[in-house]
């Protein structure tokens, strides 16, 4: 059958169609971190501070869903000295947050809410812009990437005098492409109390390849 997996005559191209697109949204990960004289104490310390830095969370509108603990911990630490001796400081508590924030518009807010509320205890490991609907860049870097392989397999089907046929096969050669942020987020430094984060969104890139084999006239 002319066209069919089984015809000598065909051209299989690769190609790969990517767009670029603002964030909708922003990860913050920070960790609550309390030094105290007993395990006890410090656990209690560091579930205390958690709950304003919750509450602030709360009253930004951000929901408790996109509030995640990835780690609660506590350890004994210990301070060195010269001669390498080492001394029990006390017991480090610590629980670890990644936080969703879809409002990006607010986001910067939400972090030195959070800071606030957190005080000395807070640690910010990073504000990260990132994108939380992929659907519709997929669909568009799919979209370039068939434009991309059919104006190929044209050039190709030009080259040996034939005529580009029907579509034997498609495939998705590799899944969306984990994008990476070109812009970070600036955030204010201890030295300029006064200062708000804002965030800079920047834009990410969502790539598709596709294989796709055409059959020639």
């Amino acid at each position: 059958m002319h066209g069919g997996l089984n015809s000598a005559q065909g051209v299989t191209v690769q190609a790969t169609g990517t767009v670029k697109v603002v964030p909708d949204g922003v990860s913050f990960n920070f960790a609550v971190s309390v030094l105290a004289q007993s395990s006890e104490t410090a656990m209690s310390d560091a579930s205390a501070t958690a709950e304003k830095v919750r509450a602030a969370l709360d009253a930004a509108g951000v929901a408790n869903d996109d509030i995640a603990t990835q780690n609660v911990s506590v350890y004994p630490e210990y301070a060195s000295s010269t001669t390498g001796t080492q001394t029990l400081t006390g017991y480090r508590a610590q629980q670890i947050f990644t936080v969703t924030l879809r409002d990006t518009a607010k986001a910067g807010e939400v972090v030195d809410a959070v800071i606030a509320a957190g005080g000395n205890s807070l640690q910010v490991y990073g504000v990260t812009p990132t994108l939380l609907d992929t659907d519709a860049a997929v669909a568009q870097a799919r979209e370039a990437a068939i434009k991309s392989a059919k104006e190929k397999a044209k050039d190709y089907a030009g080259l040996v005098d034939a005529n580009l046929g029907s579509v034997v096969y498609v495939t998705e050669v590799t899944s969306p492409s984990s994008p990476i942020p070109l812009m970070v987020g600036d955030s204010a430094t201890a030295s300029a109390p006064m200062a708000k984060t804002e965030i800079n969104l920047g834009t990410q890139e969502v790539s598709v390849t596709v294989e796709v084999r055409w059959s020639l006239n």
